[in-house]
């Protein structure tokens, strides 16, 4: 019986062929990671060899450039051990009599006079002045800049308060927030009522609690008041009855309320 193809008709691959494609293939797949990762292997190789280059031609520089560095390291450490911390010390030393002097001024007692001398030295120790003056980089330094602000603002001399408060800065919320205050009041004193109504908010809100915030939301309701700016007044005595209504602020704070409305 004769036998034939029928038109188009292709044998099937052996098996071996195919078998031998796919490690062709593979082969090819293989060849080309083999080639990615040797070009990867030798861009990390001349990344380094530039490095090396880099640092074989600025050796001088880089050794010089950490040298400098390790040396300010060692002078900062010094600078805070023999000058900071003794002064530091002398400050603080300085600070007592002005500090007494101040104190009692507050008790009423011939306070002006009083003021005075703990703005200015007494029995042989610097005032406040020359303290914030001549420790200004120690921390004595910086509250004696809080001291004679308000030694000044209890004096009458309102542009000096606030020069000095200004400088002050300090990590303690409390203070932070009676400096702020002050602030407003030196500028209410001189009729700089927009001024003082954005010093009392920084006060009051600078630290919430029972004691700072309601005395200077209600001092800035006042300011807002003076200013004719009723609608925030409104909203600062609200938020005193509201949140504070145990405090000696919340008292009669409905009456001001009426006035805001």
């Amino acid at each position: 019986m004769a036998t034939y193809n029928k038109r188009g008709y292709k044998a099937p691959k052996p098996k071996e062929d195919k078998i031998e494609d796919q490690f062709a293939d593979n082969d090819v797949a293989i060849d080309a990671n083999d080639s990615t990762t040797a070009e990867v292997f030798n861009s990390l190789d001349e990344s380094a060899s530039r490095t090396e280059d880099f640092v074989a031609r600025n050796q001088k520089l880089i050794l010089g450039i950490v040298g400098v560095l390790a040396v300010a390291a060692i002078v900062y450490m010094l600078y805070a051990k023999f000058v900071v911390e003794p002064n530091e010390v002398d400050a603080t030393n300085e600070m007592y009599v002005a500090q007494k002097n101040f104190d009692a001024a507050t008790q009423g007692t011939a306070s002006d006079s009083l003021y005075n001398l703990a703005l200015n030295g007494a029995e042989g120790k610097l005032g406040f002045i020359k303290i914030a003056d001549e420790y200004s980089g120690t921390a004595a330094g910086n509250l004696a800049n809080y001291y004679a602000g308000m030694a000044y603002l209890n004096t009458g001399k309102f542009d000096q308060a606030i020069t000095y408060l200004d400088k002050f800065s300090s990590d303690d919320v409390m203070l932070k927030a009676l400096a702020f205050g002050a602030i407003g009041d030196a500028h209410s004193q001189k009729n700089q009522m927009k001024e003082a109504l954005d010093f009392y908010k920084k006060a009051a809100s600078s630290d919430e609690n029972e004691f700072t915030t309601p005395r200077f939301t209600l001092k800035a309701g006042k300011a807002a008041l003076t200013l004719g700016n009723k609608e925030e007044a409104l909203k600062l005595f609200t938020d005193i009855k509201e949140k504070y209504e145990a405090t000696t602020e919340a008292q009669g704070i409905d009456a001001l309320i009426g006035l805001a409305q």
